[in-house]
């Protein structure tokens, strides 16, 4: 890869950004740690990998099915009102979740809290579907075009160390305060982000283009789908994340395979945001815009070979040490794929792209929990998480020679 050095902080030179990094990481602790928690819980409850496959599905599913509708709003109206609002339903759902889990208390009602902790899922996904697009819109409109491959790494990064952060103190809070409390948690950390947006100046496209949401819908989409480059890496991280994701299923391998407890189930799952910040502050500091196509795909390929690592562990460490590469890996791909949507998505159009890759992204993350838990009940754990590692090496193939024009796009002009 080719080394360019750059100004570090770059993107850190304008206040709204840094407003913008303090409320994306805190957002990322509060849902992280509450997601971490709701897996274990679930696994204590059940004792059955499909039930935290459920909770990927309960959370897909409304989230795709109104994230375009997000997208079109989030470039029509005002932006920093609907990510407000957001928040407050996602903080109102934690609530609801908190005040059931204190009346839930016996052995009988505990098989309730279950439903109720995907109703709660169901409607934190509801919620998220106009956060996302509307937060992803907004975040190129902070700082000028030159800052844009920086803002992309930052961005990343304070999200990233929100994932380190989040399930690493999870663990601990849970173990400490219980699941209850460790939703009051969340809910300080979500009145600390509405602070921090509140801090940002509204940003709406001025003069929105006319046409029906149906109409505005659709060309979001066709944009995504003439876009070559765009489009392939939005796909390579669907299916390579979908089929090769092991996160949702950690409280299984830190139960039943390599037998470490909650407390390790922390370590486990923040591996490989440890993994994605190092890689991250490194991009600080150089380009991989430079043969960026490869270097993508080189990415992705190495996350393959990592879960298969991963999968095949018996020790805790070496299971770390895989982990963490995955998320090294990631992160060169995130960086990429970020910085390709901010270069070629035109303004007014932010919104409805980042919904559509929102939809990608909901569709590897969460209904990619929803496969784990299938393909671990289904397989076993080891060998679902050995065939999703192969899956994820054999589509890097197939785009690598489907996309060899690719190869000499210089996306820095």
């Amino acid at each position: 890869m080719s080394v360019q050095k750059k100004d570090s902080f770059l993107a850190f030179r304008y206040p709204e950004f840094r407003y913008y990094m303090a409320a994306n990481f805190l957002f990322t602790v509060g849902f992280l740690i509450q997601e971490v928690i709701i897996g274990y819980e679930l696994y204590k409850l059940t004792g059955d990998p499909k039930a935290i496959g459920f909770v990927g599905l309960s959370y897909a599913l409304p989230f795709m099915a109104l994230s375009l509708v997000g997208g079109h709003l989030a470039d029509k109206l005002s932006k920093k009102k609907i990510l407000l609002m957001s928040v407050l339903g996602i903080a109102a759902c934690s609530l609801t979740l908190f005040f059931v889990s204190k009346m839930l208390v016996d052995a009988a009602s505990a098989h309730s809290l279950q439903y109720v902790i995907y109703g709660v899922v169901a409607a934190t996904g509801g919620f998220y579907a106009f956060f996302s697009p509307t937060a992803s819109s907004l975040k190129p409109l902070l700082v000028e075009r030159h800052a844009y491959e920086n803002a992309a790494t930052w961005g990343s990064a304070g999200w990233q160390a929100g994932t380190i952060v989040g399930p690493g103190v999870s663990g601990f809070i849970y173990n400490w305060c219980g699941f209850t409390n460790t939703i009051l948690v969340v809910l300080v950390l979500f009145a600390m982000v509405a602070f921090f947006l509140l801090l940002i100046r509204d940003r709406r496209v001025e003069n929105p283009e006319a046409g029906n949401i149906i109409q505005k819908i659709k060309e979001g989409i066709a944009f995504v789908g003439k876009t070559r480059m765009l489009l392939y890496s939005i796909s390579l991280d669907l299916f390579a994340v979908l089929f090769g994701g092991v996160v949702a299923i950690l409280p299984v391998f830190a139960e039943d395979i390599l037998k470490v407890g909650p407390g390790w189930l922390g370590v486990l799952r923040a591996a490989p945001s440890v993994g994605a910040v190092l890689t991250l502050l490194v991009l600080t500091r150089t380009s991989v815009m430079d043969k960026a196509w490869r270097n993508m795909l080189l990415a992705v390929a190495g996350f393959g070979v990592a879960t298969i690592v991963f999968a095949l562990s018996q020790n805790v460490w070496l299971s770390i040490v895989a982990l963490f590469f995955t998320g090294a890996f990631d992160a060169v791909s995130v960086v990429i794929r970020h910085t390709i949507l901010q270069l070629v998505v035109p303004d007014e159009m932010r919104g409805r792209v980042g919904a559509v890759n929102g939809i990608f992204l909901s569709a590897s993350n969460e209904l990619g929990a929803f496969e784990s838990g299938m393909a671990a009940s289904w397989l076993g754990t080891v060998r679902s998480v050995v065939a999703g590692g192969a899956i994820s090496l054999a589509i890097v193939s197939v785009v690598w020679m489907k996309s060899r024009d690719l190869f000499g796009v210089d996306l820095r002009k």
